[in-house]
């Protein structure tokens, strides 16, 4: 179960950076060994996380080391910065033909390409009382069927 454990542990690593970190927002390696312990039930120490963080950026992901004063990790880059997903929440919230369940659904997905904080800005972002909507699921889903009909 060990060995499940090691393996896991890169994979949450890499979910809390995702989720919890950007240069505002820095973890050290004493808090990422709690949040490990205490959510996941994982033990590690501080030497696991700096090669761990090794493996991370190894792997791909845009791991930013800051050292002196409050010394932490953070995720650098993404795939999308924040003013692009405020820009695509606002398509998604302007379109008519896409359902307010399917805008909320969307906008939540949205939500997760960025860490927590910016997420909580994107929500705020977003809420526009009485925008005219459709009632009609299946217009979200015809369209993808014209889409791929074109191509």
């Amino acid at each position: 179960m060990a060995t499940m454990d090691q393996k896991l542990r890169t994979l949450y690593l890499m979910d809390i950076m995702l989720e919890r970190t950007d240069e505002e927002h820095l973890l050290n390696a004493s808090q990422l060994c709690s949040i490990l312990e205490n959510e996941y039930g994982i033990s590690a120490e501080r030497r696991t996380i700096y090669s761990e963080m090794d493996i991370l950026k190894k792997y791909g992901l845009d791991v930013i080391q800051k050292k002196g004063k409050n010394p932490g990790y953070y995720v650098g880059s993404r795939a999308f910065e924040l003013p692009e997903l405020k820009l695509l929440v606002d398509a998604v919230q302007s379109s008519k033909f896409i359902t307010e369940k399917k805008s909320k659904e969307l906008i939540t997905k949205l939500e997760k390409l960025c860490c927590r904080s910016d997420a909580a800005i994107l929500s705020k972002y977003v809420f526009i009382v009485n925008r005219p909507k459709t009632e009609n699921e299946t217009v979200y889903y015809n369209v993808d069927y014209i889409h791929t009909a074109i191509y």
